[in-house]
């Protein structure tokens, strides 16, 4: 008699899957099994795009945070740190679960709805879930002609990755989803991490970072219900519809919960050869606002104008990264997550930096943790366009700093860094005004060079910046520090001054009449130099420079600055 041929499967459990740098540069793909064993000596995950790394170590902490159920404590956490992963106890967990960790599953495919279809039998294109095939844009992508096959192991990535990123948009209506209207729902927004700011922490490897991150139950300010928070494979499968609107009420009900959401509902289509299509539906909706006790993986600010349209007497919502500026320049939001003197008017914070860091910065006060660890602040994050229904943008930056600057009880570090940024802003102001004072000395534009050298100077300022931030140690004097970087930045800004002055043309030296405050003025080249010391002078004041003394410094780059013609 034969034997019935066993049924397709692609456990994620013991199939690589995981793509990883190791720690000498090399990358491979693991398993689920593997990478928790071998933690300790992996750089890091390598997603398809950066994204897709968030995603996907979100839910290797969904995981671990469910097969140890916590930790409840800092003192359950701090044997996790000192003892390493229990890849042991994590591997009879995924031993229990192993069924809803198959993608193929006949009947509970893993982060999947069985049995999902439309009402004319159609299956999407796979371009769908994948992030880097621009709709329009078929030049920037390596995908020029879309995808008509993936393999197993990436398209659980990009599974992964849809109901943490997936677009808004009209979509294909599944049979059984009462929001169907005309065979379409119409749009209900990107799915849950693509509203956020992503944060993370990052480690010197894969094992710290994923334990960094691992924040404990008992958090301020962090909604966690421990006996039912469950993730989204100890959760009944789900249906072509919603999930219960009250039930929905009462969720998230803690971080396993919320970091496998199931913002979307999908079948893979596949062969022998691998997945072939894709059906493509909405899940399970979940509205941003005040879900700062919840989710700890982004900053949140306050917005006035929903707390007048929904009538409350605070709303947050969850601040997304500016694709035009540099993690650095975002550091108040990190650090201070906070408004001025908020707390001496009683009024509520105006950002709330995340969780996250609030959580680093406990394990340096009450933990073993020292406080001039070093930390990478990793950023993610998306920017959608055309109402939200394709990603135009991917946001992937770091700032290295150590731990000692998110400490609430000594802020002063904290605040001289951000105050730092401010006199990096002020600076490159100053650089602007002088790039826009040169073309209005040769009559001229002046939009055009202002933003030039604005991108010039943070651009120039990135690096020394970030390096001055990493140097940061406890024990060091506030002022002391935020002098030397006034110091460092009144260097590179006026050295980038000598070379705007440097390209101006004879038009600019010689001048014309301007008017200015009502008065007319004859400005040159030399007077928009005058005029650019003063002012750089007065946004950097800890600096006692004195141009024309010490314009031949030189400010560690290994050259010179040189008079510039006058």
């Amino acid at each position: 008699m034969l034997s019935e041929p066993a049924a397709p499967s692609f456990d994620l459990t013991c199939n690589r899957w995981l793509p990883v740098q190791r720690q000498d540069g090399t990358e491979d793909e693991l398993s689920l099994r593997q990478l928790f064993v071998q933690a300790g000596d992996l750089r890091r995950l390598v997603g398809d795009v950066p994204t897709q790394e968030f995603a996907l170590l979100r839910l290797l902490l969904a995981i671990v945070h469910d097969a140890v159920d916590g930790p409840r404590d800092l003192g359950e956490w701090q044997e996790l740190w000192e003892n390493g992963l229990p890849a042991g106890r994590i591997a009879e967990y995924l031993d229990c679960h192993r069924e809803r960790f198959d993608l193929l599953h006949p009947r509970e495919p893993f982060f999947q709805t069985a049995g999902l279809r439309t009402a004319t039998g159609e299956v999407g294109s796979l371009d769908r879930i994948i992030a880097d095939v621009p709709n329009g844009m078929p030049f920037f992508t390596m995908r020029a002609r879309g995808a008509e096959r993936l393999g197993f192991a990436e398209a659980a990535r990009w599974l992964v990755h849809a109901h943490a990123f997936d677009t808004s948009g009209i979509k294909t209506g599944a049979l059984g989803d009462p929001r169907v209207k005309g065979g379409k729902v119409y749009p209900q927004g990107v799915a849950w991490a693509g509203a956020l700011g992503g944060v993370l922490v990052e480690g010197e490897n894969l094992r710290e970072t994923l334990l960094l991150n691992l924040i404990a139950f008992d958090t301020d300010n962090l909604r966690v219900d421990p006996e039912n928070d469950l993730p989204a494979w100890r959760r009944p499968p789900p249906g072509p519809t919603q999930a219960d609107p009250v039930e929905l009420s009462r969720r998230p009900r803690g971080i396993r919960d919320l970091y496998t959401w199931q913002s979307r509902r999908v079948r893979l289509t596949y062969d022998a050869e691998g997945v072939n299509g894709v059906i493509l539906a909405y899940g399970d909706p979940l509205t941003p606002h005040n879900k700062h006790q919840r989710e700890p993986m982004t900053s949140w600010r306050r917005s006035s104008t929903q707390e007048k349209k929904l009538g409350l007497a605070q709303v947050y919502l969850p601040r997304e990264h500016d694709p035009s500026r540099s993690a650095w320049r975002g550091l108040g939001a990190l650090i201070a997550g906070r408004a001025e003197r908020a707390e001496q008017r009683d009024e509520a914070a105006a950002v709330v930096r995340p969780r996250i860091l609030d959580w680093v910065a406990r394990l340096t006060v009450e933990g073993d943790l020292p406080s001039d660890f070093l930390i990478r602040a990793r950023l993610f994050g998306a920017v959608y366009g055309t109402q939200q229904s394709v990603i135009d943008e991917i946001i992937d930056d770091a700032v290295a700093m150590p731990v000692v600057l998110l400490h609430e009880r000594d802020s002063g570090l904290g605040q001289a860094a951000i105050d730092a940024v401010r006199d990096a802003e002020g600076a490159v102001t100053v650089l602007g005004d002088l790039a826009a004072d040169l073309a209005r000395a040769a009559g001229a534009q002046t939009d055009p060079p202002r933003t030039t050298a604005r991108g010039l100077g943070f651009g120039t300022l990135d690096g020394a910046f970030r390096d001055w931030l990493a140097g940061i140690r406890p024990g060091d004097a506030p002022q002391t520090q935020r002098s030397a970087w006034q110091r460092q930045a009144h260097r590179i800004v006026s050295r980038l001054g000598d070379q705007l002055l440097r390209s101006a043309g004879d038009a600019a030296w010689e001048g014309r009449v301007i008017k200015a405050q009502g008065q007319e003025l004859w400005l040159t080249a030399s007077r928009a130099d005058w005029m650019f010391r003063t002012r750089l002078r007065k946004a950097l004041p800890a600096t006692a420079v004195d141009d024309p003394q010490h314009r031949d410094q030189d400010d560690g780059s290994g050259q010179q600055n040189v008079e510039v013609r006058s």
